[in-house]
């Protein structure tokens, strides 16, 4: 678990900037650009996923090398995102609709607290083990330069 950590305290860290890019876009949209509020949230979305994923690819999972191109890799990163999305809204609509809890409040525990908390974990699941990978324990791959470096343990460590 303590070998974790840091993977974890990346991914929140890219996170929380896309969170803030993603905000910042949507109010500045829905604002002074005028946009109408599904198309400010749709390009806010894709920015806030564009963050997220330089924040991990270049920092969170900097060491893992790429058996696929960054093109690929961010179509299942944006995919990743967007079933994390549907989970908050599954979320909200279960508690509201299926539920019959319709207060404000209520909607803000289902959709942003209990929603955010699981699409969180599926969204965290789903970039280490969809989108950057572990290379298989034992192997050696050459990285962009053609230096080889050799996979340690299950996490897909890097060393040179």
């Amino acid at each position: 678990m303590r070998a974790l950590a840091p993977e974890v305290l990346g991914f929140a860290a890219a996170g929380f900037c896309a969170y803030g890019a993603d905000l910042g876009l949507f109010l500045w949209l829905r604002g002074p650009a005028g946009f109408d509020p599904l198309s400010a949230k749709a390009l806010s979305f894709v920015a806030g996923c564009t963050v997220a994923y330089a924040g991990n690819a270049l920092g969170t999972y900097r060491h893992r090398t790429a058996d696929v191109s960054r093109l690929r890799q961010y179509g299942v990163f944006l995919a990743v995102n967007v079933a994390g999305a549907l989970v908050q809204l599954l979320c909200l609509a279960v508690s509201h609709y299926g539920l019959g809890y319709t207060s404000g409040a209520a909607d803000t525990v289902s959709g942003a607290g209990i929603g955010m908390a699981l699409a969180t974990a599926l969204r965290f699941w789903g970039t280490r083990t969809l989108v950057f990978r572990a290379g298989k324990r034992g192997t050696v791959r050459a990285d962009k330069r053609g230096t080889e470096r050799s996979a340690r343990g299950t996490q897909g460590s890097w060393t040179g």
